[in-house]
């Protein structure tokens, strides 16, 4: 681990020289890479000085307290021995997470789907509160949420709902959500007052660049159609919606949110390109099936991976066996602890795996 730390070390101090030469500093392209290296590497080499000035601190304390008499004085030296090494244990456990491999994907913004499941109108009520929820937690994290489109059922549930979210991070966190969420609740179409079960599930796919799938535009099929919705200009009065279908495979997506039918293209091809990188992703993920495993929340998008019981006010994470009873909190948007907790989860799966490597 030390001597990757120290690699590590020696590029940040290599990419600072290179930031202070002038030809770099005129390459913008180039520029702008060596800062997004630096800015990647700087949080592990900060927490790497930290664990040497803790060594230092180590020695230096044993170093005085073999010349020094005074039991004061040897007190302090061993309190400031005790607190070096209890820094050392706890800066080499995040020094190993912060080792750990990245999601490529993390810093990415991410394209949301929401569809009702078993149970109907209450799945699709159900699909519509989860929108709500990570609206919320969305604006807790200061990110920005743009509707692709909604198919509304009528009662002011969605059957289905895609957005996209953009902010720093997005991908890092949300990614857990994907799975099948359960709802056990009376719906308020019960007359009888019997607890029902629905399901909706939640697809998270990162936003991919051009440059990250190669999509020919021959095997595109774009048709436009009228908006329809809520009032507001153009809807139903221009075909600003588009429809397009990928032939190879079939994926069919509507967007109607923008009411420029250029912008609305733009948007579905953003969508169309996630959904093939997530194929992609797929496939290489059930090639490596002992590696999906370990990891949390990475698993079929069939699994149900989450419970939310109203009469209990219980929301229940089947993956690590979290119960929390804030329901109301939750669906308000505060799904920090359960992501935290998830997080959490997954690099001590990780960790435990790498130590089994070695």
């Amino acid at each position: 681990m030390f001597d990757k730390l120290e690699d590590l070390l020696r590029r940040f101090e290599e990419i600072q020289n290179e930031l202070a030469q002038p030809e770099v500093v005129n390459d913008q392209a180039r520029f702008r890479k060596l800062m997004k290296e630096q800015s990647d590497l700087s949080g592990i080499v900060s927490k790497y000085e930290e664990y040497k000035k803790a060594k230092k601190t180590v020695d230096d304390s044993l170093e005085l307290l073999e010349g020094e008499n005074d039991p004061e004085m040897r007190e302090l030296y061993k309190q400031e021995l005790s607190d070096a090494k209890e820094a050392i244990e706890r800066i080499e456990g995040e020094l190993k997470i912060m080792l750990l491999p990245k999601d490529p994907n993390d810093d990415k913004n991410v394209i949301v789907e929401i569809r009702g499941g078993a149970g109907g109108d209450e799945a699709a009520l159900f699909a519509a509160e989860l929108y709500r929820m990570y609206s919320k937690y969305a604006d807790t994290r200061h990110w920005h949420i743009e509707l692709v489109s909604v198919n509304e059922n009528g009662l002011g549930g969605f059957k289905e709902a895609v957005f996209m979210v953009n902010g720093n991070g997005a991908y890092s966190r949300l990614k857990y959500e994907s799975g099948v969420h359960r709802v056990q609740r009376i719906p308020v179409t019960e007359s009888g007052g019997r607890i029902h079960t629905s399901t909706a599930t939640v697809a998270i796919m990162p936003e991919v660049d051009e440059v990250d799938v190669q999509l020919d535009m021959n095997d595109c099929k774009f048709d436009v159609f009228r908006a329809s919705g809520n009032g507001g200009q153009c809807v139903n009065t221009t075909d600003s919606a588009v429809r397009l279908t990928h032939i190879p495979t079939g994926i069919v997506i509507s967007c109607q949110d923008e009411k420029s039918q250029l912008k609305n293209r733009d948007k579905a091809l953003k969508v169309l390109r996630s959904k093939l990188y997530e194929l992609e992703l797929e496939k290489a993920a059930n090639a490596e099936a002992d590696l999906r495993r370990s990891q949390v929340g990475t698993g079929d998008r069939s699994e149900k991976i989450r419970t939310y019981n109203f009469p209990q006010s219980r929301c229940t994470d089947h993956r690590i066996n979290l119960t929390l009873y804030t329901l109301d909190d939750v669906m308000n948007g505060s799904l920090d602890k359960l992501i935290d907790s998830l997080i959490a989860a997954d690099q001590a799966a990780k960790l435990l795996k790498m130590s089994e490597e070695t």
